[in-house]
């Protein structure tokens, strides 16, 4: 803290500065604000943090309240996954892919898969028939999880399963284990994560059919359960921010949703009888990167203290793991533009910085032509080639959080953290993240949020290259768009087959076994494991599941 006779000096100075030298020039604007709308003054010294104290507030890299950093060496020591998203077609062509990307240098996996798989379907339902293979893998069975990873190291190499939705999740999920368990692989030596976020299932990709938010919130606090038990270097939920954003929420109420989110997770397996430090440690978190580059900076920071404050104060957890928000970050795809798609290459690219100065633990570099297709090998290896560049030619490794100390930087934290714990208290007043999305308020205020994101652009209020300023007339493409190779007939086949050619009676003992689980309340991960060795199909599960819990009609707003 500094004393009180410099700061009214200094603001002093700071009134003499503004009127006499920077109020003779005009500016471009009357205001200027961050993305999210905090306001933004033309300069920022001592007096705007004068409240903070260094090591209550800020401290040092490694320590409470982690705002500097979760590891005490961050870059110098680790450097951040280099986690590349890859996912499309059959199994057998993303396969190829993921070969591609770790004899590049990629240094983790992040599997996409198809919207059917996400969404509890197999590829032979006729509400699938348009989807089957595109936006990422098709994945029915067991077979194609043993196809995908077919070659791959998994009990050396860290796996994201970008699984987004609990109930496809608990499937392809359990199909990931049980390919381990077949190949010989031990439990406690698969490192990944999962998604299994319900806000994704029940507020962001939204679609008909969805279950209830309390069974898609069981479903994701069962896999919690689960790895805990069984799968120790497992991070079973990664609370994906990065979807609330490309949904259309603005920066604090994407870590606000998040934390809300583990806030409702670690309540759950309290009640269940677990001691926070028996789980908490392998929660994680996946945030975007958007354009706002400062206020990003800020998000992450703010992100982290707030996180390590809610650990120990409301939880009491003591374990300095359980305390330290880890996040994943994949750069902006709303932010991608499928005008002057190269442009994109410089957009990901700063996004990627601002992750890294943030502090990510492991990052997604878009690829340049997201915004027209699935990324080409080219356009994957360019994205790839970003985060090496970025990593070992930049310097921004030398330092532990360069930026720590700015006086805009603190500021804006500060602001941030602020706005952040407001939108967690008006949440903890409903009763909770499953009750606010239960009344349809999640969702009104990302619909709000996303509105005036949108008008914004299309009012020329917030300018995008290529897009609502310096376009190009009858602009030609300078790209090849990558075409999916044929998936929904490959994929139906499979499944004639192996239904021939699996035991009748496994299956329907494995069925029985799930429902039963539904209809006790028992933990669903246990059960599905068994069952997706014995060629239980995705859908099959998913339609039992449903049965027992029904579908949810969101509330309109």
């Amino acid at each position: 803290m500094i004393r009180n006779e410099y700061i009214t000096e200094l603001k002093s100075r700071t009134d003499a500065w503004r009127t006499e030298c920077h109020g003779r020039k005009k500016e471009f604007k009357e205001s200027f604000q961050t993305l999210s709308g905090i306001p933004i003054g033309p300069l920022y010294t001592p007096a705007h943090i004068a409240d903070m104290d260094y090591l209550r507030d800020l401290g040092f890299p490694g320590e409470e309240p982690y705002i500097r950093g979760v590891h005490p060496t961050m870059y110098r020591g680790r450097t951040w996954t280099h986690r590349q998203l890859a996912g499309f077609g059959p199994p057998e062509e993303t396969n190829k892919r993921y070969k591609f990307l770790l004899e590049q240098g990629a240094t983790g996996i992040n599997g996409v898969y198809d919207y059917p798989s996400l969404r509890g379907y197999d590829s032979d339902d006729p509400e699938a028939r348009a989807d089957v293979g595109r936006g990422g893998v098709a994945i029915d069975t067991v077979q194609d999880m043993q196809i995908l990873f077919d070659g791959i190291p998994i009990d050396s190499v860290s796996v994201s399963l970008v699984s987004c939705q609990p109930v496809g999740n608990i499937s392809l999920q359990s199909m990931y284990f049980a390919n381990a368990r077949d190949r010989g692989i031990a439990f406690d030596k698969l490192t990944g994560t999962s998604q299994n976020d319900f806000l994704l299932e029940t507020a962001i990709t939204i679609a008909p059919g969805v279950l209830p938010p309390k069974a898609s919130f069981k479903l994701s606090v069962d896999a919690i359960e689960y790895c805990m038990k069984y799968v120790p270097r497992w991070n079973p939920i990664s609370y994906a921010g990065y979807n609330y954003r490309e949904a259309g929420c603005t920066a604090p109420q994407e870590v606000a949703f998040c934390i809300t989110n583990a806030i409702a997770c670690i309540e759950e397996m309290i009640r269940r009888g677990y001691d926070v430090d028996g789980f908490a440690p392998r929660l994680s978190f996946f945030n975007s990167a958007h354009n706002d580059f400062f206020e990003e900076i800020a998000k992450y920071r703010a992100a982290r203290r707030i996180y390590c404050r809610i650990m120990k104060e409301r939880f009491g957890a003591k374990d300095p793991r359980s305390l330290m928000y880890r996040f994943h970050v994949q750069t902006a795809g709303v932010a991608l533009t499928a005008q002057q798609p190269l442009n994109n290459i410089s957009r990901a690219s700063y996004h990627a910085l601002a992750a890294v100065l943030g502090g990510a633990q492991s990052v997604h570099v878009d690829a340049y032509d997201e915004a027209l297709c699935t990324p080409t090998e080219l356009s994957s290896l360019t994205a790839l080639r970003t985060q090496q560049i970025l990593q070992l030619e930049t310097g921004v490794t030398k330092t532990v959080d360069p930026l720590g100390g700015s006086y805009f930087v603190e500021y804006l934290t500060n602001a941030m953290e602020e706005r952040i714990l407001e939108i967690i208290a008006t949440i903890d007043d409903m009763g909770g993240i499953v009750k606010a999305v239960e009344r349809g308020w999640v969702h009104s205020e990302i619909s709000t949020a996303a509105f005036e994101y949108q008008a914004a652009i299309e009012s020329g209020m917030m300018p995008v290259v290529g897009v609502n300023c310096y376009q190009i007339e009858d602009e030609k493409l300078p790209i090849e768009l990558f075409s999916s190779p044929e998936t929904r007939e490959r994929q139906i086949e499979k499944l004639r087959k192996i239904k021939k050619e699996r035991s009748d009676s496994k299956v329907r003992k494995a069925l029985d076994a799930i429902r039963r689980c539904c209809e006790e309340d028992r933990n669903l991960m246990e059960v599905n494991v068994e069952a997706v060795a014995a060629y239980v199909t995705e859908g099959e599960i998913t339609k039992t599941m449903k049965n027992h819990y029904g579908v949810w009609h969101p509330p309109l707003f």
